[in-house]
């Protein structure tokens, strides 16, 4: 049966490595930029406003949030990365809590790399990307804000993002508007048969 991504709960703040959730369901690890519209994209695709914390300001997200989806899946929201205005300490802390859950085998079944479609990808999404794809499971890149484009950049900004990552044609690119909702459901549809 499909997985009902509206019944969604939220779980757990884990703040240290000890607080991971290891009951053996499969988690989807969403991972961006500090101002790539992580929590917006999560929340559009869970059909909720305020589920996962947008704020004005970047960086919002501290800790590692599990999201009970359907009672069966863990939606996992990554702290962001690489723009956020906290001090060096925390950001380490940050660095120091992802490095543990990426390196703890059988935590993540899917990644979600979650880029601005507007800008070629950076340094640290060019590392996330390397850090999911040294995982021996699924990765789908997300190019949010395609409402901020005209059609005619939007081919042109895909194929950029594709180069910029090393993609190849197996590994899935997926054109999303958390403002408009636009690649929901062949997100969605992407998630559910990657979880089967």
């Amino acid at each position: 049966m499909a997985i009902n991504f509206n019944r969604a709960e939220f779980v757990l703040s884990a703040a240290s490595p000890e607080q991971f959730l290891r009951d053996g369901r499969k988690q989807l690890a969403f991972a961006g930029r500090s101002n790539v519209g992580k929590s917006s994209v999560i929340n559009r695709l869970l059909n909720r406003k305020n589920l996962a914390r947008v704020g004005s300001s970047p960086g919002k997200t501290t800790q590692i949030n599990y999201f009970l989806i359907d009672g069966s899946i863990y939606l996992v929201d990554l702290p962001g990365y690489g723009y956020a205005k906290v001090s060096k300490a925390e950001r380490d802390r940050w660095g120091r809590l992802m490095e543990n859950y990426f390196q703890e085998s059988g935590l993540i079944d899917v990644g979600v790399l979650i880029v601005d479609v507007r800008h070629k990808p950076t340094a640290d999404d060019v590392a996330m990307c390397d850090f999911f794809r040294s995982g021996s499971y699924p990765m789908v890149v997300v190019a949010n804000k395609t409402d901020k484009l005209k059609r005619s950049e939007l081919e042109r900004n895909l194929e950029l993002i594709r180069e910029t990552l090393d993609l190849d044609e197996s590994e899935l690119l997926v054109p999303f508007s958390a403002e408009k909702g636009d690649g929901k459901e062949q997100l969605l549809g992407l998630l559910r048969a990657l979880c089967e």
